[in-house]
């Protein structure tokens, strides 16, 4: 059992928890990430790990609710515990002194792209952050953000927050006014839309650009196939091959239409949730 020590809630869907788990906190490291189950009955999924602490022995988890599982991890606070927190899992963010380097964060993306921010500034980069989300309530962790930047970004597409615009707009003005030698490579995470649409953009400027990306997962350790997803042509598995690889060579349609396999499924779940919940029955 892991128990959870901080809770923090940025908004009535977006929440922090850290959990005690030393053994992962132990041997984790930027761009990996971690399966729990809330309890014996709970699904299984992968959460990326947004901090650790080795001498706490705590991982840090960011995350939204979307659906019946992140509904009900919502619910949890300080004192209770995860059945399972398995991990960590997939390889780790290449890390060396490339230059410069454009980390992008949306939405819940601005989570995971925190820790490989930060190893890159340890590694010797120039960090550009961008981070973006709908609307200022669902922005989190600017602090923490510039904290492990050389500079930092803001944008919320509604303009509710710092000015209007997508990530990709701070991109390409970025870009268009340093020119594209000044950029090493970029590394882009959030919702699958946002990601296709940056690599369509560093493509354009012949930009190297790295992705994590979170597909439909059940064991994470590559025998199930369910994540499998096409780079180059070539079938990988995002639980042992990933999470991260070059975004322009991902197939992002067939990514696109295995994502969406058990959206019927996952709403019929969320309707129970809510129904049982409004009746106080068994969650």
């Amino acid at each position: 059992m892991f128990k959870i020590l901080e809770k923090r809630e940025f908004s009535p869907v977006m929440k922090e928890l850290v959990i005690k788990a030393p053994r992962v906190a132990m041997k984790c490291q930027a761009g990996q990430f971690i399966i729990l189950r809330i309890h014996e009955e709970g699904e299984r999924i992968p959460l990326t790990i947004a901090d650790f602490n080795r001498e706490k022995g705590t991982i840090t988890i960011v995350f939204q609710e979307v659906g019946k599982t992140t509904m009900e991890l919502g619910t949890l606070n300080v004192g209770d515990y995860v059945r399972d927190f398995v991990g960590p899992l997939g390889e780790p963010t290449h890390i060396e002194n490339f230059g410069t380097v454009v980390c992008i964060g949306g939405g819940v993306g601005i989570a995971p792209v925190h820790p490989i921010a930060r190893a890159l500034k340890e590694a010797g980069n120039h960090v550009i952050g961008i981070i973006g989300s709908r609307n200022k309530d669902l922005l989190f962790w600017e602090d923490e953000m510039r904290e492990v930047c050389s500079e930092l970004h803001v944008t919320t597409d509604d303009g509710s927050y710092v000015r209007k615009g997508f990530v990709t707009d701070v991109l390409k003005e970025i870009v268009n006014e340093r020119g594209t030698e000044s950029v090493a490579r970029v590394i882009a995470i959030g919702p699958q839309p946002m990601m296709k649409v940056t690599c369509g953009v560093t493509k354009e400027y012949g930009l190297k650009t790295i992705v994590s990306l979170n597909a439909v997962m059940v064991d994470g350790t590559g025998m199930c196939g369910c994540c499998r997803v096409s780079v180059g042509g070539e079938t990988k598995f995002v639980c042992v091959d990933g999470p991260e690889f070059d975004g322009h060579q991902v197939d992002w349609t067939q990514l696109g239409r295995r994502a969406a396999i058990f959206k019927s499924e996952e709403q019929q779940a969320v309707e129970k949730y809510k129904s049982q919940c409004s009746c106080g029955g068994d969650k």
